[in-house]
């Protein structure tokens, strides 16, 4: 069951390969993002000291959940990956080009994952083309039903 996607990535590059992750989250962030206050739009992965991190998304407190604490909305997050997955990221965005962008945050099993994409970059005339193919897809299916 989805919980928030990140619809600009598949605008913004070509994702090529995907990975679930865990996430390191506090208690107060679990309730909100159960109650669907969490937003991936401007959010990316950053691999420091060992470890991914998920920066720039935005978890908004619930004014319940959270009364004796400061939150931060916007804290980087731990990523739970194992050691070949990371090993194998590694690689690919530092020799490859590649990049990591986080698409899909959902449940499974009780627990909050979240799909990870090793991503390459569009241009904007690819950007262009993907839009032209979108909306001639949309238009055949209308011409199809149509016809019926």
């Amino acid at each position: 069951m989805s919980i928030a996607n990140n619809k600009k990535a598949y605008h913004d590059y070509f994702v090529e390969d995907e990975i679930e992750a865990g996430l390191v989250l506090d208690g107060w962030e679990v309730k909100a993002v159960r109650a669907g206050r969490v937003q991936l739009k401007e959010s990316y992965i950053h691999w420091k000291k060992d470890a991914f991190y998920l920066v720039g998304s935005h978890i908004t407190a619930l004014p319940t959940a959270s009364t004796h604490v400061r939150p931060d909305p916007v804290r980087p997050r731990k990523l739970l990956l194992k050691q070949g997955e990371i090993n194998k990221l590694i690689g690919k965005v530092e020799r490859s080009g590649y990049t990591l962008v986080p698409l899909n945050l959902h449940y499974k099993r009780g627990y909050i994952k979240m799909d990870i994409g090793l991503a390459k970059g569009k241009k904007q005339h690819d950007k262009r083309q993907s839009l032209k193919e979108a909306d001639w897809k949309r238009e055949k299916q209308r011409l199809m039903k149509n016809t019926r």
